[in-house]
């Protein structure tokens, strides 16, 4: 078969999967000769927004002393292997939340090349900064923090993967 008409295969695939599979893309990998550079990209479809199912619910997760995630790191990170990479996560509530972090569902914690500073900013804001250095290939997936305190829980995820830079 003609070059031309395998790739014109391929992408009528493709349109049919999207159409059929509309809830997540996965684009394997795209090569660019001009830079020699391998990447992956993870793409999807917004979340879904979950209605509280009792009074109790609303009332754990809406309470005006919860904790909150103010602010954090952006969503998606590519990253070179042997650099460093940092997420950071900075939350409110009263008493001041915890902040934990997780890969890939599992809880992290500290070891010689996985490090997390947290400062106390104010007396119901704490800042938490996650830094692995180096990275390698096993560091690529799903990164969340998880703020909490007696009130309420706030998590924010990050995905992360690696790029290839050939010389």
């Amino acid at each position: 078969m003609p070059r031309g008409i395998c790739n014109l295969n391929r992408i009528v695939l493709l349109c049919l999967c999207f159409l059929i599979f509309g809830d997540l893309i996965y684009i394997a990998a795209q090569r660019s000769t001009a830079g020699k550079t391998e990447r992956r990209n993870y793409t999807g479809k917004k979340p879904v927004v979950i209605q509280h199912r009792s009074q109790d619910a609303v009332n754990y997760y809406d309470h005006e002393n919860g904790a909150k995630i103010i602010k954090s790191s952006h969503f998606e990170l590519d990253y070179t292997l042997g650099r460093k990479i940092t997420f950071f996560c900075m939350a409110q509530g009263n008493p001041r939340p915890t902040i934990t972090w997780f890969k890939d569902g599992a809880e992290l914690y500290q070891h010689r090349f996985f490090q997390v500073h947290e400062s106390h900013i104010e007396a119901n804001i704490v800042k938490s900064k996650m830094e692995i250095d180096p990275t390698t290939q096993m560091d690529a997936g799903f990164y969340e923090c998880q703020a909490d305190n007696i009130y309420a829980i706030d998590r924010r995820g990050f995905r992360t993967d690696y790029v290839m830079v050939n010389f």
